[in-house]
């Protein structure tokens, strides 16, 4: 059994570095904003033994944000939504878990349900990055709320200007910038 728990949690902590930029590709194409580069997808048996990691120790948030992370970098969403529940249902303060499940809802079009996440991660961390980054997208894009989202990918840039993917903001904001108000 202690064998066992061992490999759990190695697997755990080997697929935890799944980092979660997940985002549908299809609306990025439909919008001129990238992401850093995301991770490599999982596989079916990664998948499976982090499911089983996670069954094995119920009571392990970060059993279950890892499956999370790796559901969502397989963009099978709601079944990522379902596993960080799981997770903050335990871990209720872990702001990267909270914006990744705000990214899950994007994922699925529940666009103010992604906002609503990601205001609680921001609430909890008010200068996480990605969480402004995330709602940003988000409120600009999705929403259609030009103002909101330029001020948090400004928030963004405040707290990370030298990030890997602040040439990308930048242009987003200019892009936002010269829309017409409502569009």
């Amino acid at each position: 059994m202690k064998r066992m728990v061992v490999t759990v949690f190695a697997v755990v902590a080997s697929l935890a570095v799944f980092g979660c930029q997940q985002q549908d590709q299809k609306k990025q194409q439909q919008m001129n904003y990238a992401p850093p580069p995301m991770p490599a997808m999982p596989t079916q048996l990664q998948v499976n033994q982090l499911q089983e990691a996670a069954t094995a120790a119920p009571k392990n948030p970060q059993a279950w944000i890892a499956l999370g992370d790796a559901m969502m970098d397989s963009q099978r969403f709601s079944e990522a939504v379902e596993a960080y529940q799981k997770g903050l249902a335990l871990d209720p303060k872990n702001v990267p878990a909270r914006v990744d499940m705000g990214t899950c809802y994007r994922g699925l079009g529940k666009f103010d349900k992604a906002v609503e996440e990601y205001r609680k991660a921001l609430k909890i961390e008010p200068n996480f990055p990605n969480g402004h980054r995330n709602m940003a997208v988000v409120l600009g894009y999705d929403l259609h709320k030009t103002s909101e989202g330029l001020a948090e990918f400004k928030k963004y840039l405040d707290l990370a200007p030298n990030a890997p993917d602040a040439p990308q903001v930048r242009q987003a904001i200019q892009e936002l910038s010269s829309r017409p108000a409502g569009k």
